[in-house]
């Protein structure tokens, strides 16, 4: 067998789910790390996927670790370890996730994350604090908050080295608004959350380049029939992409339903928010500077109760979308990766199934929706021995 051979692979039997809809039955080729085409008849040595289903790898803007690892540790061996974890679950493109810190601790976690990104381990750096507010603070330490100066959020941004891709923060603190503007113009993602601010400033703060609500519902204020808050103005304007966590936990099906019947899946990015317990069994955890406590697979700080995270992989948040909320294949697809993949300017080279771009696949059952196996950049992760080859004719 030549390298060329080895470097090639076909799935035959297989439902994919393509952007423009679901095809029964289909074949896709792999040639080295990209899809080289559809369609054919089955040959021999192909892998017979009857009974699955070929979906696009994930892409989780919003992860703070899993598998025991944090990607605050700024240790490169635990946000392997992380990045490792979600993968086996179907991330094949992740965004690392800070945490509230000192200032100059989270810019060397930037600095150590920033070597995984050139690696090709990560897609980038998210900021989620230390600039948000006191009242929303969930678990960031309230006692190491800082206003969102412009100055010092441009630290954090250099010491990701060009690799920053999203920071979140409260709009209504002082120099909120000014970062955004800022962020926009370097290309960085400014997101609204973990914020107090009202429905005007929320739109004010979209119209000075806010493109992003994290995890929207939590960590800001609720809809009042008189004060609609940043949760109405964040779905109503359809500049904004908004971030929900539908592990069962951080939402009500019925609250997801409603973000998706306004915003619609191009508009809804499912994230994990996952901090080290993903992937792990109940016990204690570090999130930054705070210990948490996961029973039941809900995780929450150790003092004062609130949840701190989840413990959410995506393959769960595909089966639930698909499962609990009924969404179609396609709208979960495009929630899980389509519309990240975007967001992050990668839509020429993830976020679907199609000739020519990278050969990131997750396979789940067709009845069940449960993981099967994984593929990355033409390289199976797990599960490659679940399937048979095609014999001969």
């Amino acid at each position: 067998m030549t390298t060329a051979d080895r470097d090639r692979t076909a799935l035959a039997g297989a439902r994919l789910v393509l952007p423009g809809g679901v095809v029964d039955g289909d074949r896709l080729a792999v040639e080295g790390e990209r899809i080289a085409g559809f369609g054919g008849e089955a040959e021999a040595g192909d892998l017979d996927l009857t009974g699955y289903t070929v979906v696009p790898g994930f892409v989780d803007l919003h992860v703070h670790g899993g598998g025991g690892a944090s990607y605050a540790s700024g240790i490169a061996e635990e946000a392997l370890r992380a990045a490792r974890t979600h993968l086996e679950h179907g991330t094949t493109t992740t965004i690392a996730s800070t945490v509230t810190g000192e200032i100059d601790e989270v810019a060397r976690q930037a600095a150590v994350l920033s070597e995984l990104v050139e690696d090709g381990v990560l897609a980038g750096v998210h900021f989620e604090g230390p600039f948000i507010s006191h009242n929303r603070c969930g678990a960031h330490r309230p006692d190491l908050l800082r206003d969102p100066d412009p100055a010092l959020v441009r630290k954090l941004v250099d010491a990701a080295r060009g690799h920053a891709k999203m920071v979140t923060l409260a709009p209504e603190l002082p120099g909120g608004l000014e970062s955004v503007r800022m962020l926009a113009d370097l290309g960085v993602i400014a997101a609204v959350g973990h914020t107090d601010s009202d429905y005007t400033t929320t739109l004010e703060a979209v119209e000075a380049g806010a493109t992003v609500a994290t995890h929207l519902f939590n960590a800001m204020p609720g809809i009042a029939h008189r004060a609609p808050g940043p949760i109405v103005a964040l779905l109503e304007d359809e500049r904004v992409t908004v971030e929900l966590i539908n592990d069962g936990v951080h939402l009500h099906p019925s609250v997801l339903d409603l973000a998706y019947g306004t915003a619609g899946a191009a508009r809804v990015a499912l994230i994990t928010d996952a901090m080290g317990a993903a992937g792990m069994g109940d016990g204690l955890y570090p999130l930054g500077p705070l210990q948490v406590e996961v029973k039941e697979g809900v995780a929450r700080l150790v003092e004062g109760g609130a949840i701190a995270g989840s413990t959410l992989t995506l393959d769960v948040a595909f089966k639930r979308s698909v499962t609990v909320n009924r969404l179609s294949l396609n709208q979960t697809v495009e929630s899980l990766s389509t519309t990240p993949a975007r967001l992050l300017g990668l839509s020429d080279s993830i976020g679907s199934l199609e000739t020519g771009k990278l050969a990131d696949l997750v396979v789940v059952d067709s009845e069940t929706f449960d993981l099967v196996a994984v593929m990355r950049r033409g390289r199976w992760v797990l599960g490659a021995d679940r399937f048979s080859p095609v014999a001969p004719a």
